[in-house]
């Protein structure tokens, strides 16, 4: 349902969020091996959220990424679009280019109502949520093998 790439970039962000609460600055290669993503491609990812305001950075020897303190919480779906654009849970669910409520492929009347729970979900639930989870331990850590 998401992209990788979006995958991985929520997965960074909830990390960053996780560790960077007492003003730590983190590195590519700790967020990268954390997350199970190769470190070229989660450069490119932090590049992206950075560019949308999603995320700070320093340069230098004491710099990384970080997220500011007085920040608001991010929705889940703000990542998403930053990543994979305006639409992102898509348009069809079989990937079909001209589906929609007068020419519905066959999947589109039941996946719409579940299309509007997770897109509810998603902008409802915050980065800040899924990071307090971690630190509360009410999910798994970190350091996940990738499928």
């Amino acid at each position: 349902m998401l992209s990788k790439t979006c995958e991985y970039a929520i997965r960074a962000l909830i990390y960053i969020v996780y560790k960077s609460g007492d003003g730590n600055k983190l590195g590519i290669k700790d967020i990268a091996k954390e997350i199970g993503s190769p470190e070229h491609f989660t450069a490119k990812i932090l590049q992206t959220l950075s560019r949308q305001g999603i995320i700070s950075s320093t340069k230098g020897p004491n710099g990384g990424f970080y997220v500011e303190k007085d920040t608001a919480p991010i929705p889940i779906i703000n990542v998403m679009i930053a990543i994979d654009g305006p639409k992102p849970l898509g348009t069809c669910v079989l990937g079909l280019k001209e589906c929609n409520d007068l020419q519905p492929c066959p999947l589109h009347d039941s996946y719409k109502g579940i299309k509007q729970s997770l897109f509810t979900l998603f902008s409802t639930k915050t980065i800040q949520d899924l990071a307090a989870d971690v630190a509360d331990g009410k999910v798994i850590k970190f350091t996940l093998e990738t499928n």
